[in-house]
């Protein structure tokens, strides 16, 4: 890596400098501890959330350390003080460590108890973890059940077995939350989709044609496609085990929003959904849905806006893995600069969204 980190600390191999640059362009307080920069015209290495007045890009090189940056010359900054510890890392350290007793427990740990642990008051500790995360501990908590539920059933295990591995304290608990976070009944989960029924249509559109699968909940596919027996395929495998059957009547209004969705993508999307995935997945699509139609966003944009810099490779796996085209608009993610990447689809129809979308 450039610019004086050639051996990136555990966590930063991810990252690169313009990354980092980024990060000081929004004095982004996230990033301070994983990296410093130094300022070539002052002599000064700062914190990437320094007040100081933003240096030009060319001026500026990054470190993994401040003794690093004190090697190569620099001295420390006076008003962000990189030299002694900072009371963000601080906290980080403590969200960190709730997050490992939540993950750890055998059964929820209320509020009060986490705080406790971590050396917070419950008020304050509430609001720091929901803004280092974006969810709440107990959702937190939550999401990390419904993904040990959806493990535990995948591997073939019985549904009360699951229900008490997963840290449910009760069955009533359980079955109240499965419908939510599973999209169907728990058995039907296990048996890969078995019992459910999933109304499906395949439409022309502007982009070749597009799969439109609904459940009870609502849409829950997406895909775009050459052939509509190749789309046939895609839903036979997304819905191994469900009972599907092709749409109604009823059904062609959903589908007509869905190829008017394809067709004109900077539309609010209305339609009702069916999002199915991990609790990491489901901030990363949250993430897309906030980037505004004919706007773009790195994957390491993404990957800081939802408290997880060092995650990038993990984002673009998100968006790979979504199923809701253009609903979830995770043709709005780019590289660093700005050229387009992969996309499920095909990249000249992440091209033509765009194109309509700046239209």
């Amino acid at each position: 890596m450039a610019n004086g980190i050639a051996h990136p600390p555990q966590g930063l191999a991810k990252l690169d400098d313009e990354t980092f640059w980024h990060a000081v362009a929004r004095r982004d307080a996230r990033f301070d501890g994983l990296f410093y920069y130094a300022v070539k015209t002052t002599g000064i290495y700062c914190r990437p959330s320094c007040p100081a007045k933003r240096p030009r890009q060319a001026h500026v090189s990054f470190h993994a350390s401040p003794e690093a940056a004190e090697r190569a010359g620099y001295r420390p900054c006076k008003r962000c003080k990189p030299d002694e510890p900072a009371p963000q890392l601080d906290v980080t350290a403590r969200i960190e460590k709730a997050c490992r007793l939540i993950e750890g427990a055998e059964s929820a740990i209320d509020l009060a108890t986490l705080a406790q642990a971590v050396g917070l008051s419950p008020h304050h500790f509430h609001r720091q973890f929901k803004a280092a995360l974006g969810i709440t501990p107990k959702a937190y908590a939550a999401a990390l059940r419904n993904d040990r539920v959806r493990a535990a059933l995948s591997r073939g295990v019985s549904v009360t077995d699951a229900l008490y591995e997963a840290g449910f304290g009760s069955s009533g608990r359980f079955y109240s939350a499965a419908p939510g976070a599973l999209g169907m009944a728990p058995r039907s989960f296990r048996d890969g989709g078995a019992s459910e029924e999933i109304a499906y249509g395949i439409d022309p559109c502007s982009l070749g044609h597009v799969l439109i699968a609904r459940s009870a909940k609502g849409v829950c596919a997406i895909i775009l496609g050459d052939r509509p027996e190749e789309l046939m395929q895609d839903v036979r495998r997304l819905f191994p085990r469900a009972a599907l059957q092709e749409g109604d009547e009823r059904f062609r209004a959903t589908a007509s929003a869905v190829v008017a969705l394809v067709d004109a993508p900077a539309m609010d999307c209305q339609l009702p959904l069916d999002i199915r995935g991990t609790a990491f997945q489901r901030r990363v699509w949250e993430a897309l849905r906030k980037i505004p139609p004919g706007k773009t966003a790195s994957y390491a944009e993404i990957a800081a806006a939802i408290g997880a810099p060092a995650a990038v490779r993990a984002v673009a796996g998100a968006c790979a893995a979504n199923r809701l085209a253009v609903a979830i608009p995770c043709h709005r993610v780019v590289r660093r600069d700005g050229s387009l990447s992969g996309y499920r689809w095909g990249v000249d129809r992440k091209r033509a969204l765009l194109d309509k979308e700046k239209a």
